[in-house]
């Protein structure tokens, strides 16, 4: 099973794809679809959609797993972020219906297995996971492998996942 992590995102929208076969994984490859500041918000998302529609064409995920949205404090950011993850599911939606999504928790849980892990403990499990030499940058592209891993070891429970 191929799975790509999204890790939503305005400016930076980490990504990466994770292969699994059994309880093996292997890490296929990882990045940022990236936006700039100053660029009109419709360019942005476009960037973003086309960014993750590319992606589905090339790596041909059997699964999209995305990371749940979590602010406590910027609203106009959760905003922005919400319209970046709106653009994602949609480019992922137009190649498969496949979409799953976990919580910032979850992912902690099922990487570090500490749902209050800090992303340096969950940078480092990725990094022993997938038999890396170094922890992957930037922390957006960490965050998305950190979820598509989370997704191939939720095996059958993976459909209390699926979008709603």
């Amino acid at each position: 099973m191929i799975v790509l992590g999204i890790d939503p995102g305005y400016a930076l929208m980490g990504w990466g794809v994770v292969e699994s076969n059994g309880s093996r994984l292997k890490l296929i490859n990882y990045g940022c679809v990236e936006t700039f500041a100053h660029t009109p918000m419709q360019h942005r998302l476009r960037t973003l959609y086309k960014g993750v529609q590319d992606l589905v064409h090339i790596y041909q995920p059997d699964d999209v797993a995305f990371e749940e949205l979590f602010f406590a404090h910027n609203v106009t950011t959760a905003l922005m972020v919400g319209a970046a993850r709106g653009a994602a599911i949609i480019a992922a939606t137009e190649y498969t219906e496949n979409l799953y999504e976990y919580t910032p928790g979850q992912i902690k849980q099922a990487v570090t297995g500490d749902g209050n892990a800090d992303k340096k403990q969950v940078q480092q499990m990725v990094r022993m996971l997938l038999g890396m030499q170094e922890i992957p940058k930037p922390d957006d592209a960490a965050d998305a492998i950190a979820c598509a891993i989370t997704h191939c070891n939720t095996g059958v429970a993976k459909e209390q996942f699926r979008m709603k």
